[in-house]
């Protein structure tokens, strides 16, 4: 290697870290310009003082839904002032006093205490405060799926939606954003039928979309002739394959940290191969993280060997290990099956033809690269 092309000590690669990171909201938002018409149409009766449209915002992992959400609240924010736009992630707020707390922050400013105000207290003070500050209030709700095998999400919905019957002043609407259309199903009649949302879609990126919002992330976050038109073509094939953006700017990351720990000034194919070994699936890693320890304990255990496993057997193993009754081994193994990490069969066997067959749907050296 030649000296000019070593990268000395202080010296970086990249213009800007953060472009690379999962929350990141780029300036430019392409190919979704109908998308951000729809959310708007959803919003717009707000403006004319009525109840905003309810919405499903539906699409696969890595579509652009996240980035959409925080960027129409952003232009909310700008042009309405008597209008919250509360964003909730159902990784990290998974209990009702959570998501209530999470909605009292953004109307007051503050979190509530963490203990002694019930969730009844809890949601009239925000209702109290919505009236009392003439506020109309739109909660977009991320990766709800996390929430179905968590909490009552039929009281959570239940409660926002029929608010107006006891505040005609107040106006409430719900954003679900998902990648399972199966959730409506799971609402009870009473609330699907308040809930009855308008959707909008975000079908997958193509090539081509792929390969310029990759491009856009290069340009913002490397400096120049940090990487190749060629390499960057070759992370678009991994991206457009894998069918998840995220793997892409993953990769674009990983590459870059890695010609920068070996002093080089660009990024090398070694160095975009070495990557690609190393990178595991977002969308994997993001739900194993984001597991209970006894949830975790499941997994690992269904990871430990290369084998399909009998439910029953498998229950035996999860009870020696963790103590824990069938009840719960069989609400955590529905959860499991409902993240689409493992495939549940029945096998037409045992009991009423109830028997079990437990499929992992990943490959194990996949699941302990997550160190799960």
């Amino acid at each position: 290697m030649k000296i000019e092309n070593i990268l000395f000590a202080g010296e970086t690669l990249f213009k800007s870290l953060d472009v690379f990171d999962p929350d990141y909201i780029p300036p430019n938002y392409n190919f979704r310009e109908n998308q951000m018409e729809g959310l708007a149409i959803s919003i717009r009766p707000v403006f004319r003082n009525s109840r905003p449209i309810n919405t499903v915002i539906l699409g696969q992992c890595a579509t652009g839904k996240t980035t959409a959400v925080k960027k129409i609240f952003e232009m909310v924010k700008e042009n309405k002032d008597d209008l919250i736009c509360c964003y909730i992630n159902c990784q990290l707020h998974n209990t009702i006093y959570s998501v209530f707390s999470k909605i009292h922050k953004e109307i007051v400013g503050i979190e509530p205490p963490v203990s002694g105000l019930s969730i009844t207290r809890l949601y009239q003070i925000i209702v109290e405060q919505l009236k009392k500050k003439e506020l109309n209030l739109i909660v977009a709700f991320d990766d709800i799926n996390y929430l179905l095998h968590e909490v009552d999400v039929n009281k959570i919905f239940y409660d926002l939606l029929r608010v107006n019957e006891e505040y005609d002043s107040v106006e409430i609407g719900v954003f679900a954003i998902l990648s399972d259309i199966e959730f409506r199903f799971e609402l009870e009649k009473n609330v699907s039928s308040v809930f009855s949302p308008h959707e909008i879609l975000f079908p997958p990126y193509t090539y081509n979309e792929i390969h310029d919002i990759l491009l856009d992330r290069v340009k913002a976050g490397f400096y120049p002739n940090v990487i190749s038109n060629e390499l960057l073509g070759e992370i678009t094939n991994q991206t457009y394959e894998s069918g998840d953006l995220r793997v892409g700017i993953n990769l674009l990351k990983i590459a870059g940290n890695i010609a920068e720990s070996k002093g080089s000034r660009s990024i090398k194919d070694e160095h975009v191969d070495e990557a690609i070994a190393k990178n595991v699936s977002v969308s994997l890693k993001q739900s194993l993280e984001s597991l209970t320890e006894e949830e975790k304990e499941l997994i690992g255990l269904i990871a430990k060997e290369d084998k399909i496993f009998n439910a029953k057997d498998l229950f035996n193993d999860f009870n020696e290990k963790t103590g824990l009754k069938y009840h719960k081994f069989n609400t955590i193994l529905n959860k499991l099956e409902f993240l689409r990490l493992i495939d549940i069969k029945f096998t037409g066997k045992g009991t009423r033809g109830n028997s079990r067959q437990i499929i992992l749907r990943f490959n194990i050296d996949d699941i302990n690269k997550c160190q799960v």
